[in-house]
């Protein structure tokens, strides 16, 4: 009798009452809403129990901004979509030198202007002559996406070589060698502390690797 009632409410479940008639999308700003409503599936009008999160972020994986869906139902027809959208940290020129911003992770967002106020990402030495590299490149992301606000308008370019030492150089220009992307912290108060309190003039290199033992140079790292 049990399993005959849970058969006859799925049934009245499936139902085009209980279909998708009415959607809302929530932070779409970067991509064409259009676009993504028509790639969600949601305008097939499925049912309400074959809809989920997880469906609805694979079929909007083709977007660049849009990093992760939150879903609500709202019984018996409507269906709310949260968009998260990453942010941009940085920007680097692509294969065809058309400038791009570029998140956290080294993913390429999409077009960029060529005035935005954000650092460049570079990688030195590269097998493909510019971003996005293959799995290289992400320790200047990840860096770009850590500048604290004491020097982060000051920072022009982050670059990577290939052996993960990051290095930014400041629009003084200045640049600081940060070595891999760790004790982020206390190397990036050791940088604040040098420029307020240190005079530095143009192409000074200051090796801020050990945190606690800056050196400072003239002249451009080799």
């Amino acid at each position: 009798m049990l399993a005959t009632f849970a058969v006859a409410g799925e049934w009245v479940l499936r139902q085009s009452y209980f279909r998708v008639q009415h959607v809302t999308f929530v932070g779409v700003r970067h991509e064409p809403l259009a676009l993504v409503s028509a790639a969600s599936g949601l305008e097939a009008h499925p049912t309400m129990l074959n809809v989920n999160a997880a469906t609805i972020k694979t079929n909007l994986a083709q977007f660049a901004w849009i990093d992760s869906v939150r879903l609500t139902k709202h019984w018996p027809n409507t269906v709310v979509v949260t968009v998260h959208e990453s942010s941009a940290v940085a920007v680097a020129f692509n294969d065809k030198h058309v400038l791009q911003y570029v998140d956290r992770r080294g993913r390429d967002l999409g077009a960029a202007p060529l005035h935005v106020n954000l650092p460049t990402l570079a990688y030195l030495h590269p097998r493909s002559a510019l971003w996005p590299f293959s799995r290289a490149g992400r320790s200047a992301a990840f860096v770009a996406a850590q500048l604290p606000p004491a020097f982060s308008a000051q920072v022009s370019l982050v670059t990577e070589d290939d052996h993960g030492v990051v290095t930014l150089r400041m629009t003084t220009p200045v640049t600081f060698i940060l070595g891999p992307p760790t004790q982020l912290h206390a190397k990036f108060v050791a940088i604040a502390s040098v420029i307020a309190h240190s005079t530095l003039r143009p192409g000074d290199v200051v090796d801020a690797t050990v945190p606690g033992e800056l050196a400072i140079t003239g002249g451009s790292p080799s």
